[in-house]
């Protein structure tokens, strides 16, 4: 099997930026001390045994960074030495006052695509990630218009209820590329949940410049199975369609799941009914196409 991965992050205990791997603090997937303390090139590829990894792109996985150009001048190295990863998709606080200035020593470096900045939040402390509400912040909102300047895209990660203001600035910035994570986050597990999670991504297919990534489903669904997986994977397939989706492994996040070959053997045994270039599709070529590796 060969694949592009678009959503893969490294990390070493050992460097500031990835202190938070030491808590203790339970979230909905446990406690980040229990995540793989060192995740680097050499452990990705052990892990993927007969699957042969053709490209990958590299998620920042920082909080509250600092520092964010540091993640991309440490990520641009491993890509120096040893051609991984082949996109970066950077930090950047769009709130910060000096934020273009950011944005323009992220695009200094060779492999950098696009910027995510996490903004779900939740009701439930368990499932929140940021204090702030971006999506309504004006500051955020006008900074937002920077990406086109940069030629830069936008992973968007955020929970289904967010949708409608994700819409608004979606629809303001129709030059840019947004990528929607994990699937859409599917988190609130009830029948109004399910429709919300139904209605987000309905809502953001009709928008062309929006993408997304079949991913992270392990995160809500712990003892998961291919069958588990399969209606999720079919409705967001049937939202955007094989030309605006991609199958995407969000190791080593996922891990505490499943293994990395189980991960994608399930995306290839639901889609085994599709055709040859459908598949390539879903596993190469939108990936590549969409982060310009």
């Amino acid at each position: 099997m060969q694949i592009v991965d678009p959503h893969i992050h490294f990390w070493e205990l050992g460097t500031d930026a990835y202190q938070w791997l030491t808590s203790t603090a339970e979230t909905f997937i446990g406690a980040a001390n229990r995540l793989d303390r060192r995740f680097l090139p050499p452990d990705l590829f052990e892990g993927a045994k007969d699957i042969e990894i053709v490209k990958i792109v590299h998620v920042e996985a920082l909080r509250n960074p600092k520092s964010p150009i540091d993640e991309t001048r440490w990520l641009q190295s491993l890509a120096d030495e040893g051609d991984f990863p082949q996109g970066i998709v950077a930090a950047a606080d769009l709130s910060s006052p000096d934020v273009e200035s950011i944005l323009e020593q992220h695009r200094a470096f060779d492999n950098v695509r696009g910027i995510r900045q996490i903004l779900n939040r939740h009701m439930d402390p368990v499932y929140n990630y940021v204090d702030t509400d971006y999506l309504n912040d004006s500051t955020w909102c006008h900074q937002f218009q920077l990406l086109k300047k940069f030629d830069l895209s936008f992973d968007l990660q955020l929970y289904p209820k967010q949708v409608p203001d994700a819409c608004r600035i979606i629809d303001a910035s129709p030059d840019t590329v947004f990528v929607l994570n994990h699937t859409g986050m599917f988190v609130d597990r009830t029948l109004e949940g399910y429709r919300q999670w139904r209605d987000g991504l309905a809502a953001l297919s009709k928008r062309d410049n929006v993408f997304v990534k079949i991913s992270g489903l392990g995160m809500f669904d712990h003892e998961w199975t291919v069958e588990s997986f399969r209606p999720y994977v079919l409705q967001t397939l049937d939202f955007f369609g094989v030309e605006r989706s991609m199958f995407a492994s969000n190791f080593p996040v996922d891990k505490l799941f499943s293994d990395y070959v189980r991960v994608w053997t399930a995306f290839d045994e639901i889609t085994q009914g599709f055709s040859v270039d459908e598949r390539k599709s879903l596993f190469c070529v939108n990936a590549e196409t969409v982060y310009r590796i």
